[in-house]
């Protein structure tokens, strides 16, 4: 998979099975090598958590549990917005891209699989700085 210059929702590997199915992310199904994955739990239902962008990592969301909600903005200013309810249904964030989550169900579990380390100086993180810096 080759990285989109924009965010798109692509398909993870499912193994059917009448005891459960199985979904998984490994080197040459992501379009880039791991270098972090941290997730996010615990959000109160309805609420969003924080917008931001990233300058140079590239990241992927998966809703391992429940379901949200994620709006994007592009370096051009599209605006468009994903519902992340399926395990196996991925979305690929390309740097230079303003996300903010909201809308979670109860026990929802956000995945971010990361292309990078963390690194403070990456971060965006007022949607006003992102929109005169990508100008």
């Amino acid at each position: 998979m080759n990285i989109s210059a924009e965010p798109c929702l692509f398909d993870l590997p499912v193994v059917h099975d009448l005891r459960g199915n199985l979904s998984f992310a490994q080197k040459g199904i992501l379009p880039f090598e791991v270098e972090r994955v941290y997730w996010i739990y615990d959000v109160p239902s309805g609420e969003s958590h924080a917008g931001r962008a990233l300058r140079r990592t590239t990241e992927i969301l998966v809703a391992l549990s429940g379901s949200f909600t994620v709006e994007t903005t592009d370096a051009t200013g599209q605006t468009r917005t994903f519902t992340l309810n399926r395990s196996y249904k991925a979305l690929l964030l390309p740097p230079m891209t303003w996300r903010q989550l909201s809308d979670f169900s109860t026990n929802a579990v956000a995945l971010v699989i990361a292309s990078a380390a963390y690194d403070p100086d990456d971060y965006i993180r007022s949607s006003e700085s992102f929109i005169s810096g990508s100008k």
